[in-house]
C-alpha cells in the first residue's frame, strides 16, 4: 500500500484546477479546488480543466500517476455546447484535424472523434447561465481527443466556426463522469484508465 490517495471529482464551473494560487494578487479572488473539500495535503490535479470548463478531473497525492493519465494513448471525451447548428462538414473537419494557435505557433490537431449529440445531454444549468435562447440556436457535440493542448477543444470548435459556449469533460480512458454532481467527488483505489 503506497499510502497515496486518489479522487475522481466533477470540477464545477468557475474553479481553477489547482490548490495553491500561484497567480498575481489581482487573481486572488479565484476559487480553488481545496475550497470544495479538505483534501489531503499534497493533493494535486492531473491535467487541467480551465476555469470556464467543467467535468471529470482526477486528483492524487502521487505525482507519478500523472504521466500515465496524460499519455497520448488515453482518450479524453468532452461534451461541448457550441454556438449555432453545427454541420456535418464542420464535424468532418474536426475529425481530420484543424489548425489552431498554441503559444503563438500554428499547430494542426491530431485526428479525433467528433459527433453531434442527439438528444442533448441533460446537464443541470451551471452557476453562470450560458446565454438565453433568443441569441439563436446551439448544438451539443462530443469530441474525443488524445492530446491536451492549452484550451484545445475551444480552439478547435472556433476554428470550424462554432465557438464553445459550455465544455464538460465526461470521460478519461475508462473512467466516466456518469451522474457525479458538480462539486462532488469519490475516492478510488486507482484510476482505471487502461
Amino acid at each position: 500500500m503506497s499510502g497515496h490517495r486518489h479522487f475522481v471529482i466533477h470540477k464545477p464551473y468557475g474553479y481553477l484546477s489547482q490548490f495553491v494560487n500561484n497567480q498575481s494578487k489581482r487573481k486572488s479572488s479565484k476559487r480553488l479546488l481545496g475550497e470544495l473539500h479538505p483534501f489531503p495535503i499534497g493533493t494535486m490535479a492531473i491535467g487541467r480543466l480551465d476555469e470556464d470548463s467543467e467535468g471529470l478531473l482526477f486528483l492524487t497525492t502521487d505525482g507519478m500517476v500523472s504521466e500515465q493519465v496524460r499519455s497520448k494513448k488515453v482518450e479524453k471525451e468532452y461534451f461541448v455546447q457550441v454556438d449555432g447548428v453545427i454541420t456535418e462538414e464542420a464535424l468532418k473537419s474536426l475529425m481530420i484535424g484543424v489548425e489552431i494557435g498554441i503559444h503563438g505557433n500554428k499547430y494542426v490537431t491530431f485526428p479525433c472523434k467528433a459527433s453531434k449529440l442527439d438528444p442533448t445531454p441533460g446537464f443541470k444549468e451551471r452557476s453562470k447561465r450560458v446565454r438565453s435562447d433568443r441569441h439563436g440556436p446551439t448544438s451539443w457535440i462530443s469530441i474525443t481527443i488524445t492530446e491536451g493542448k492549452f484550451r484545445q477543444v475551444r480552439k478547435m470548435t472556433a476554428a470550424v466556426g462554432y465557438p464553445t459556449l459550455r465544455l464538460v469533460r465526461v470521460r478519461i480512458g475508462n473512467v466516466f463522469l456518469n451522474d457525479l454532481s458538480s462539486g462532488d467527488f469519490i475516492e478510488v483505489d486507482q484510476f482505471d484508465i487502461a
